[in-house]
């Protein structure tokens, strides 16, 4: 029998944040486990998939579309640039800033964190059914929009920008 003393209390199991905090918890392990075994980490995987999604950009530009803060981007692009993985050129237009490019290692690297995180979410949802993950999602999704969209109004992102969500 467990130790009751070590028990969660009935009522927490009821409550829809406890839920999705204990599941995100979850989540994060099996993701970063997924990608230290590919000696990666999650703002690997967005930077690289941002670049992929969007083409070469500012390390400022790709901060803001992959949702990493500056000071979090540099070390991330400094990593990824010394295993080659992307490549840090002078903006022609402004030679102040670097312009980041995704290399052709950049890509395998990025195909296998895809396959990474596949498995961890197979993992994470192995309990659910194929509709049954579908709707999760969904519902998911539509609660990340009401709050981002309150986030954005209440002027409040920045403050959220500095927990690193995972992907």
């Amino acid at each position: 029998m467990e130790n009751p003393s070590e028990e969660t209390p009935a009522g927490w199991k009821r409550l829809p944040s406890w839920l999705l905090t204990q599941n995100g918890n979850h989540a994060h392990r099996l993701v970063a486990d997924g990608f230290a075994a590919v000696d990666a980490r999650g703002y690997h995987y967005r930077l690289l998939a941002t670049l992929q999604e969007f083409g070469p950009a500012s390390q400022a530009a790709l901060g803001r579309r992959s949702d990493i803060h500056l000071s979090d981007m540099v070390a991330t692009v400094n990593e990824l640039a010394d295993r080659e993985l992307v490549e840090r050129a002078p903006d022609p237009s402004d030679r102040r800033r670097n312009i980041i490019s995704l290399t052709a290692a950049g890509r395998r690297q990025l195909r296998r964190l895809e396959k990474r995180l596949d498995e961890s979410q197979d993992e994470l949802l192995a309990p659910l059914s194929p509709e049954e993950r579908e709707r999760l999602t969904e519902l998911l999704s539509k609660l990340l929009d009401h709050h981002d969209r309150r986030t954005v109004d209440g002027h409040d992102r920045a403050a959220r920008k500095r927990v690193p969500p995972p992907p």
